[in-house]
């Protein structure tokens, strides 16, 4: 793959380098390196530049030098550059799937997948961007008019993890250039090439130097603190985990950093005595394995009411122990190996822990011999209220599922979590759905519905899930600021 001369799958960087900072392809500061590795082999993919603190406060330059160029660019050809980036992405769709595929593990469907969703964010951001509007009306005491006006809000710093490496940063970056913002992105560590490569892309659709400066590297705190830690920065937004997300809004309250955080997840999937279970069923498997499960709006507790538990888990088990695991590019696989061991070992702990305390495996997928980072697709059944894995984040293919009869009790056990980004709700009767969705903590809630991500629709949680909304027409407020003018003139 070679996108805007830079070969993403050589087993080096290249001489001139892979930071990507100004408009040019650099090696970091100091020439530092680190391995990235196939989740399903462990085989080295290729070693990439690790960004230090002198390339932060180098990309801080450069997009600052940028800023004013672009806050003056009309916004009609901003939207030009989202949308043909939009196109492009489109046309090396297969490409960009393999690489997610390499570096992240997933399946090659899901990957396809999450690069049409990725790309539908330049095209959504790039119809925003020329409905940014202004506002102009009396004073209702009369005697001078207000005038409303958006800015753009500066420089912009992105982390963004490694489940969704096309995606989180596409729905970061395209609202923030829509809204005439230069951007700073922090890729993960395990997953920067495709970063890169959406890199590639949008220089290829004109995107002027400095706007998009994309810094890979294995040393975050470094970096991330050099960006917090600089007054130019004024606007930082993080997907990753709660515990990391509230270390960083510290940070960012030192300078009053206007944030955004999409965090952690424990999303409840509640299916009714009424459910229609097949297409209950169907939404389970999108809600729990879509990703292999590494992804923070999916379903992670089961609720499925006495009545219809014994169908719903034999009909969900059965899908299950059919998922055919393997390397994410072979035919008819559709699980992936997890990123890495360190996350298999941690599910594989929850597992254990509600085993110990009296869940049973009802059903369970195999895994390929040899190498790779694999977990069997898996459902537990009877699992007790103390287990850890209803209270943690699972981020893997595996359901515990727990009945009800009451729902009161239901919702009370469903709410009762620091953490409220995404609920699922399956019942024929739409009046008892909505009551119920109206009664989950969530910011976002799915009724017979298993999929729940929309570049059209503001994507973010309540509680410890996180701050802001991404995506939608939301999106694009987040990165613009609000002007008052009070008008007055003589007659």
């Amino acid at each position: 793959m070679n996108l805007a001369g830079i070969d993403l799958l050589a087993k080096a960087p290249p001489a001139e380098g892979d930071v990507f900072l100004g408009g040019r392809w650099l090696s970091s500061a100091d020439g530092r390196t680190y391995p990235v590795h196939d989740p399903a082999t462990g085989d080295l993919v290729r070693h990439v530049s690790s960004a230090g603190p002198d390339d932060a406060r180098a990309a801080i330059d450069a997009a600052h030098s940028a800023a004013a160029g672009w806050r003056a660019t009309p916004p009609r050809r901003r939207s030009e550059i989202l949308h043909d980036t939009f196109a492009l992405m489109r046309e090396h769709t297969d490409t960009l799937a393999r690489l997610i595929v390499l570096e992240n593990g997933k399946a090659y469907r899901d990957a396809a997948a999450e690069v049409g969703y990725a790309a539908e964010f330049f095209r959504w951001f790039a119809e925003e961007a020329v409905r940014v509007g202004s506002a102009f009306g009396d004073a209702p005491a009369g005697g001078y008019r207000h005038v409303v006006r958006k800015h753009p809000v500066g420089v912009t710093a992105f982390v963004t993890p490694w489940n969704f490496p096309a995606a989180m940063a596409t729905r970061k970056i395209a609202p923030a250039l829509a809204a005439g913002c230069p951007v700073l992105l922090k890729p993960a560590p395990e997953t920067p090439l495709t970063a890169l490569a959406v890199a590639a892309l949008l220089a290829e659709a004109g995107l002027p130097d400095g706007l998009l400066n994309v810094l890979p590297t294995d040393r975050a705190p470094e970096v991330v603190s050099a960006w917090l830690g600089d007054e130019r920065v004024r606007k930082f937004s993080f997907t990753g985990s709660t515990a990391t997300g509230k270390v960083l809004l510290e940070q960012a309250a030192a300078n009053v950093v206007n944030v955004t955080m999409e965090l952690g997840g424990n999303a409840p999937f509640v299916v009714c005595a009424d459910a229609d279970v097949d297409a209950a069923v169907r939404g389970a498997m999108d809600a729990k394995m879509r990703g292999g499960g590494e992804v923070c709006i999916a379903a992670n507790r089961f609720y499925v009411h006495a009545d219809v538990a014994a169908e719903f888990t034999e009909k969900f088990g059965a899908a299950m122990a059919a998922v055919r695991v393997g390397p994410g590019l072979e035919d008819g696989v559709t699980l992936g190996p997890m990123i890495d061991q360190g996350a298999v070992d941690r599910i594989r702990s929850l597992v254990d822990d509600a085993v110990a305390r009296g869940a049973r495996i009802a059903a369970q997928g195999g895994t390929p011999d040899g190498p790779g980072h694999f977990h069997p697709a898996t459902v537990l059944v009877d699992v007790p209220d103390d287990a850890r894995i209803l209270h943690e984040e699972v981020f893997g293919p595996v359901a515990p599922l727990t009945t009800f009869t009451d729902e009161n009790e239901m919702l009370a056990r469903a709410n009762a979590t620091v953490h409220g980004l995404a609920s699922y709700v399956y019942s024929r009767d739409v009046g008892r759905a909505l009551r119920l969705a109206e009664r989950l903590e969530a910011g976002m809630v799915g009724v017979n519905r298993g999929l729940l991500s929309d570049p059209a629709a503001p994507f973010g949680g309540v509680k410890q899930s996180g701050l802001g909304r991404e995506g939608g027409r939301e999106g694009i407020e987040a990165f613009l600021e609000t002007q008052y003018i009070a008008l007055d003139w003589t007659d």
